[in-house]
């Protein structure tokens, strides 16, 4: 028998109709989907598919707890064992992955552990960081800016040193760090230019002016974009955007 096929699945950042043609395809012909889910239970990754999923395909659960650096976990073995488990029965397995599967993606770490055994395909999906310039309507980078990203999860004088000299940053993972970066960025003189938003592109997606943001009300599905200054000829910062999903 034939092992099965494992999929990296992006399926974007929170509105279903972002999911690509090739991942909806791949999502609606697999017989199992496996997804990560949060410690109540609850799994953002299949709420956004939810309307896909057919009652007859398989779906293996993997609690994944965020609280911990989870990279070196006993989890990911565990799920990857599952996951193995179809593949080697010959069935193909699609992993849904929030946003982008290689960027800060969970599945990177099934990827390491299962795509040296088994026949794998990468789908990419759009990022929150890509969907979350296009609901601020803000530009990211023009010409030859230097962008960057980083998780608020960095102590404070490394993400200091590693916003010098970069012309545009996103900061993500905000959560129980929001203070320590709110405060960060009001030393470095980039608190005007800050712009904040959460859940971007789902239907409780929020845009909130950064001065007004109760630090204790912030969720990990959060980022901070601070958009370069940089102006090409013929553009202009006037816009209207529609920004609900």
């Amino acid at each position: 028998m034939n092992a099965g096929k494992l999929y990296g699945l992006g399926i974007g950042p929170g509105d279903p109709e972002l999911l690509t043609l090739k991942a909806h395809r791949i999502l609606t012909s697999v017989p199992v989907i496996a997804y990560p889910t949060l410690e109540n239970g609850n799994s953002v990754a299949r709420t956004i598919v939810a309307d896909f999923i057919r009652p007859d395909q398989i779906e293996v659960p993997m609690p994944l707890p965020f609280s911990v650096e989870r990279s070196s976990q006993p989890y990911y073995d565990i799920a990857a064992e599952k996951i193995a488990e179809h593949l080697q029965g010959g069935q193909d397995v699609a992993v849904l992955c929030e946003g982008e599967p290689m960027l800060y993606g969970s599945f990177m770490y099934l990827f390491g552990r299962l795509a040296p055994q088994f026949l794998t395909e990468v789908v990419p999906g759009i990022s929150s960081t890509t969907a979350s310039a296009a609901m601020l309507g803000a530009p990211l980078t023009f010409r030859d800016d230097v962008f960057i990203i980083m998780p608020a999860t960095l102590d404070a004088q490394t993400l200091r040193d590693r916003l010098a000299g970069v012309d545009a940053a996103v900061i993500i993972k905000l959560g129980r760090h929001f203070a320590k970066v709110r405060t960060l960025l009001e030393e470095l003189g980039l608190l005007d230019r800050a712009l904040y938003i959460e859940r971007a592109t789902q239907p409780n997606q929020r845009i909130i002016p950064i001065t007004e943001i109760d630090p204790a009300e912030v969720p990990y599905w959060s980022l901070i974009l601070i958009p370069s200054q940089t102006q090409p000829l013929g553009a202009t910062r006037s816009c209207s955007v529609e920004t609900l999903p």
